[in-house]
């Protein structure tokens, strides 16, 4: 691509110096015969020297009005074209992300410079439309989360006010709303923790640790989930050291161990593995559960994306613990991921540097 770009490049500088002769030779000759047609007139001058230099005068004047009649039209044009960046970036600058310069091919590559900028304008506004649309969708999907509890507060709290209830239902009741309260308070939590993740100058404080010993930490820290579930965990951790942020890993192996265990059946079998391949902690975490879809897959790390909208729901999931997962993982330069069928178990890999 670069090898046609100079080709092209020499071409057009010939090309142009190639006109600019043509355009000298013309007002020469025009030069020529509009001298002969005068002298036919009023006579032709008895020196040789005098005829040739009123022939150079007239050509260089005829060059001279040839370029500035061209460079007025070019001005037009490019006029024209600044005018249409100022009015696309005025529609911007007013929300009109919708906005899209032409960018036409020139011959000549007169306005070689006004390329970059018009691309750089369409480029921003292809990016500001896809901000917008990111920004409309998470206030669509918070609003969603926070009114679904919401309601089931509103609808079970007006319930309570019955005398005729019994205390096995006003207990049912009050569980549910004190359910959907920490849900509430969950997804407040983690909106809170993905904001302060997403804050490009945040600094973390780094410290070298044992992952194995972390990952097994959070296993035992879980048991009461995969017990009650009669889940079998398995674990194959080498002896692996990294640097990164403690509080902040613990979160990623924490939040795959519980969606593992959310979505593996009772008797079911996870297994953590971790190795060190090359300059990586590669951790996988392992279920025989419901899996995920290829089509889901594409998407489960994205905000409020839920593979099993129905259960995840049931389970108070708000779709934002994967989009944590991953933005930690990204702070700490590393990579997650998944590898899924469709009643077939899922696994998660994610490699961290050392």
């Amino acid at each position: 691509m670069k090898v046609w770009k100079k080709i092209w490049f020499v071409l057009n500088n010939i090309l142009q110096f190639t006109i600019v002769i043509l355009i000298l030779s013309a007002s020469w000759t025009g030069a020529t015969y509009i001298t002969r047609a005068v002298y036919q007139r009023v006579g032709t001058p008895s020196w040789d020297y005098i005829v040739q230099l009123i022939d150079v005068i007239v050509g260089v004047v005829i060059f001279f009005i040839v370029m500035i009649l061209i460079g007025l039209l070019y001005r037009n044009k490019q006029v024209a074209i600044l005018t249409s960046i100022i009015e696309a970036m005025r529609k911007i600058s007013k929300g009109d992300f919708s906005v899209k310069l032409e960018d036409k091919p020139s011959v000549f590559g007169e306005y070689e410079e006004y390329k970059k900028i018009i691309n750089s304008v369409n480029e921003m506004a292809r990016e500001l439309s896809r901000m917008e649309t990111m920004r409309q969708d998470f206030i669509s999907n918070v609003s969603h989360e926070i009114q679904s509890p919401l309601t089931s507060i509103s609808g079970f709290a007006s319930a309570l006010r019955s005398s005729e209830l019994s205390e096995t239902q006003r207990t049912h009741y009050l569980d549910i709303i004190e359910g959907e309260s920490r849900r509430l308070s969950q997804l407040s939590n983690n909106l809170l923790k993905l904001s302060s993740l997403e804050v490009d100058n945040i600094s973390f404080a780094m410290n070298r640790f044992r992952l194995d010993g972390q990952i097994r930490s959070v296993v035992l820290a879980s048991e009461p989930q995969w017990m009650n579930k009669g889940v079998q965990v398995d674990l194959e951790l080498g002896s692996v050291e990294v640097e990164g942020a403690e509080d902040l890993l613990v979160q990623v192996w924490s939040n795959l161990l519980h969606n593992s265990i959310k979505f593996t059946p009772n008797e079911g079998t996870i297994t953590l593995t971790l190795k060190k391949i090359g300059q990586f902690a590669v951790v996988t975490v392992a279920d025989n559960g419901i899996g995920i879809s290829q089509s889901d897959q594409l998407y489960i790390f994205e905000r409020f994306y839920k593979a099993d909208k129905s259960r995840n729901r049931n389970e108070g999931g708000s779709g934002l613990g994967l989009s944590i997962v991953k933005k930690i993982v990204d702070i700490h330069h590393g990579t997650i991921t998944v590898s899924s069928k469709s009643g077939e178990g899922t696994v998660f890999t994610v490699r961290i540097p050392l």
